[in-house]
């Protein structure tokens, strides 16, 4: 009897690395029985004492960043696309007085429009790609469009991100094909592979693999599917062997990369990164971004693994697709799925030693778009105020809580993390999970040129089952927070 009492209390502290988890069901922030229409009540939303929030516009379409022109007027751009394969058009709009809004310019279907900065008269957006590849867009102010550069590998999982300026070049972010380098079923899911079926990961220099191979249901395959077999940096059922060398090029995924301000060839930056969502300078000039972590799903997935904020230094090797935060995944009980086998590495040869990050987000917390604090009178002058859009269970794998959806402030110094913007009640998750006017979805945060506003971009209501994401259109906002008397 004493043994099961025991058993009984033990379990729930090894829920991450036993049969305890295994049985627990999911419960993500986006796994709702139905959708309810977007409340809006600043009242729902807590702060630090001093600070209050507005809602600037609603109604919005799956809304992704803010921008400022010259004149400090604000500026946000809709994706024209979303996960769950919603398709839609770019659109870059002015916010006017009174939270109505003005189109300035429209984009073709390739969205999403993941991020947005202004520069010397002009916007420079960053399209994602999704069915025609990747593009850094430079729009006048009268909304006409030209094209920098094009053909990203941008149309698997993740997008062409960014843009930050900084010495006259553009620095952007390319994300990976796949979860960790293995083209699946999962990426079928995504709907890319059926469009793209010769895609896959592109190493930004030429590496050496162990020729491991992973087995899959053969998903292209018509009428009685068989199996397929597939190695990392491949077309699907594609395998590969030890020592194999996989040529590198310019552009690849997983990479920070530049171009020259009026556009011209690619220029390597830093790679080793799973998914670059935000990037953003400090006051000294340094380039830092946030990485996506991976996901427990495909033929490799990876258990456990948090969102980084990177300080970038040019040259490096960051460790995708066999670290994590520094940490290498390998034969690591961290990172093992539970009641799986421990991952195997995909590289013979190590480019580097990853360098430490600079802060550790939570599992699947989605720690997107982000700016830093430069002036005192907001408060958290140097901090960096990041927005996490929030889990994506139980397509990314299954967690026991939501995790995410709101906004924090990381010491840069210390690597500490705190709340800053975050829904009011006993459970954390997305407003609507609990039917009332808070965050939904913050996917990035913008200050204004004073330094004295914050800007966040709120993408919206999205439901998420085991065969489906379901985005709501017209339900992202724009909040904006500034603090009292200052």
């Amino acid at each position: 009897m004493k043994k099961w009492l025991s058993l009984f209390f033990i379990c729930p502290f090894l829920l991450a690395v036993t049969s305890c988890y295994r049985m627990r069901s999911s419960h993500g922030g986006g796994q709702i029985s139905s959708i309810s229409s977007r409340k809006i009540n600043t009242s729902d939303i807590a702060l630090p004492p001093g600070y209050k929030i507005e809602a600037v516009v609603s109604g919005l379409t799956f809304p992704t960043a803010v921008a400022f022109d010259d004149e400090q007027r604000a500026y946000v751009i809709e994706a024209g696309y979303s996960y769950g394969e919603v398709f839609g058009e770019p659109k870059l709009l002015r916010i006017e007085p009174g939270g109505t809004t003005t189109q300035i310019a429209k984009g073709a279907n390739n969205g999403p429009w993941t991020g947005i900065t202004f520069y010397k008269g002009a916007f420079y957006v960053a399209e994602g790609g999704e069915r025609e590849g990747g593009k850094i867009l430079r729009i006048n102010m009268d909304g006409s469009i030209k094209e920098l550069i094009a053909n990203l590998p941008s149309v698997g999982d993740h997008h062409t991100n960014g843009p930050v300026i900084k010495d006259g070049y553009i620095y952007f972010g390319q994300g990976t094909a796949t979860n960790s380098s293995v083209v699946g079923p999962d990426n079928k899911e995504f709907g890319w592979l059926m469009r793209k079926k010769d895609f896959h990961d592109i190493p930004c220099a030429d590496i050496v693999l162990n020729g491991i191979n992973f087995t899959s249901e053969n998903v292209l395959a018509e009428g009685s599917k068989g199996e397929a077999t597939t190695g990392a940096y491949s077309p699907f059922n594609q395998s590969t062997i030890p020592g194999e060398i996989k040529k590198g090029s310019i552009p690849c995924t997983g990479s920070i990369l530049r171009i020259p301000i009026d556009g011209g060839a690619p220029e390597l930056v830093a790679w080793g990164f799973r998914n670059p969502f935000g990037l953003a300078l400090n006051e000294q000039g340094r380039l830092y971004i946030t990485e996506n972590g991976y996901d427990d799903r495909g033929s490799r997935p990876v258990w456990g693994a948090g969102d980084v904020l990177w300080e970038v230094r040019p040259g490096l090797w960051y460790g995708w697709p066999d670290y994590s935060a520094g940490k290498s995944i390998i034969d690591d009980e961290e990172f093992k799925v539970p009641g799986k086998d421990p991952v195997k590495a995909i590289l013979q040869i190590q480019p580097n030693k990853p360098p430490k990050p600079t802060a550790i987000f939570g599992v699947h917390s989605s720690s997107n778009g982000f700016d830093f604090c430069t002036n005192a009178a907001f408060g958290y002058a140097g901090e960096a105020f990041v927005a996490q859009f929030g889990d994506m269970a139980p397509k990314a794998g299954k967690v026991l809580a939501p995790v995410g959806f709101k906004v924090v402030r990381v010491n840069i110094n210390s690597g500490v993390i705190q709340d800053f913007a975050v829904n009011k009640g006993r459970k954390n998750g997305p407003a609507t999970r609990f039917k009332r006017g808070g965050l939904e979805r913050p996917v990035s945060v913008k200050f204004d040129p004073s330094g004295k506003a914050m800007y966040i971009a709120d993408f919206g209501i999205m439901r998420l089952t085991k065969k489906s994401v379901q985005p709501q259109v017209k339900t992202g906002v724009i909040w904006k927070i500034t603090k009292e008397g200052s």
